[in-house]
């Protein structure tokens, strides 16, 4: 077995490890299912919100690293026919006889089980950061879809601030070694054992263009978390909801000015154009929707 491979291996390993580990814990793996009306589940709410455009009845979909199924649950409360899937199904399972989800299964996203153009749209919400190699689970997800994939992950603000990459730049070249002092997490790990792997716009309209593909939509979008026991609390403390809107209403002033990137990205890489009322839509959401140009070399 080749090291690349053993390691590979290994990411995944721990990660279907690291999903039997909070089975095993003091706290309800299942909490963040069961807390509808919180800080927390409004933080997560308020960005499954931005699919609304592309959910139509009985849209079929399919979602990879779904941990404990909480984007399924979403979809298949909002009427669309989902599949919740993730690399170990421990959770799922739990979510599954708890009635939060109806269909599950157990998927490595480099290796999807399913044939081309299966679903309408795949959806990947913080987890493609976690696989060892994201572009291949990317290729295989927009195999599995006949409309297109929606990553939601952090942005790299290298990529996307331009200031940022200049300021990188001109350290580099004084001393390569120096960037690290000043870019504390330039190598970002996880507790769990993954790279985290962040996004950009640009990357993802090259992975479209490479492949031919009509269009892209891209959105910034920040969120609110801390520790403090009352995220979770039903109903929601007043006070302290409204701290948390405060906060990610300032956040998104200062990155619509330009002045810090958002934290977060939602793009979509279409695989077919879509109708005008859906990329209406998407521009109410706050999506930029991008058409690519034809490779005028490789016409069919």
């Amino acid at each position: 077995m080749s090291q690349e491979k053993s390691f590979i291996d290994h990411s995944y390993n721990l990660h279907e490890l690291h999903l039997k580990e909070m089975e095993n814990g003091k706290k309800d793996p299942l909490m963040r299912l069961k807390i509808e009306g919180s800080i927390d589940y409004w933080r997560h709410e308020r960005i499954y919100e931005m699919l609304r455009p592309l959910m139509t009845p009985g849209g079929s979909w399919l979602t990879v690293g779904d941990g404990i199924g909480t984007d399924g649950a979403w979809l298949e409360k909002n009427k669309m026919d989902v599949i919740a899937s993730d690399i170990g199904d421990t959770l799922l399972k739990k979510a599954q006889e708890q009635g939060f989800v109806s269909n599950i299964s157990r998927q490595n996203a480099e290796a999807l089980t399913y044939n081309d153009n299966t679903f309408d749209y795949v959806l990947c919400k913080e987890a493609y950061h976690h696989f060892p190699r994201p572009y291949l689970a990317v290729y295989e997800m927009l195999r599995a879809c006949n409309k297109g994939i929606i990553l939601i992950e952090p942005q790299d603000p290298i990529m996307s601030f331009p200031l940022l990459l200049l300021f990188k730049n001109i350290i580099y070249h004084m001393n390569h070694r120096w960037l690290r002092k000043f870019w504390k997490n330039q190598y970002s790990f996880e507790e769990v054992g993954n790279y985290v792997y962040k996004i950009s716009e640009r990357e993802i309209e090259k992975i479209a263009m490479g492949i031919g593909y009509p269009a892209i939509a891209v959105a910034g979008v920040n969120h609110y978390y801390n520790n403090a026991p009352s995220m979770a609390q039903v109903p929601a403390n007043p006070a302290e909801w409204n701290k948390a809107k405060r906060k990610v209403a300032f956040k998104d002033l200062i990155c619509k000015w330009g002045i810090v990137p958002y934290g977060l990205m939602c793009c979509i890489i279409f695989k077919t154009t879509p109708d005008q009322q859906t990329i209406l839509g998407l521009q109410k959401k706050g999506f930029q929707y991008i058409e690519l140009p034809p490779n005028p070399y490789a016409q069919r």
